[in-house]
């Protein structure tokens, strides 16, 4: 078993687009951690609107002016992975109490796969609670402005996959 290191915070998804969301629940967690992982799932079982190396590369981009922030493309189980980089703490965003008895159960579950690793739950700031990956990918493939929502590089790779869907 790899230790994990309380300093290296891991946050999965699936990213598909990563959002302001994300992006501030990022910019909150790295000055509190050595080194934040942003783990982006392949998560086939989602039918992921992007590919997983675009949502690596739109991440990248939106994350890259932290110094201690690594985003790195994964397709293991995620307790494999957090052992894997080491991780010691599993980084959730929590929007609403909707979200709560879902992420409750993987926390649940997680702390079954790897006990050394502890969750950790941040709220989002007020302007972005309401964002989620898949409103986003609904309004933007139903022709709607996302601009408020991602980053510009975001809004033309999800242009790009509407025009390719032909729509």
């Amino acid at each position: 078993m790899t230790s994990a290191n309380r300093r290296i915070a891991v946050y999965p998804g699936t990213f598909d687009p990563i959002t302001n969301g994300h992006i501030d629940l990022v910019n909150r967690a790295a000055p509190l951690f050595e080194k934040v992982v942003v783990g982006v799932a392949q998560s086939p079982a989602k039918g992921p609107t992007l590919s997983l190396d675009l949502r690596v590369a739109l991440a990248v981009e939106a994350l890259q002016h932290h110094d201690n922030v690594e985003v790195v493309g994964f397709d293991t189980l995620l307790a494999h992975f957090v052992r894997s980089v080491h991780g010691g703490v599993l980084l959730r965003g929590l929007r609403a109490v909707s979200d709560f008895e879902y992420e409750f159960q993987m926390a649940s579950m997680n702390r079954h796969l790897i006990p050394e690793v502890e969750t950790l739950f941040l709220t989002p700031s007020e302007q972005h609670s309401f964002i989620s990956s898949s409103l986003v990918r609904e309004i933007a493939r139903l022709g709607g402005d996302v601009s408020g929502f991602v980053p510009a590089t975001v809004l033309e790779a999800l242009r790009k996959a509407r025009e390719a869907r032909g729509q």
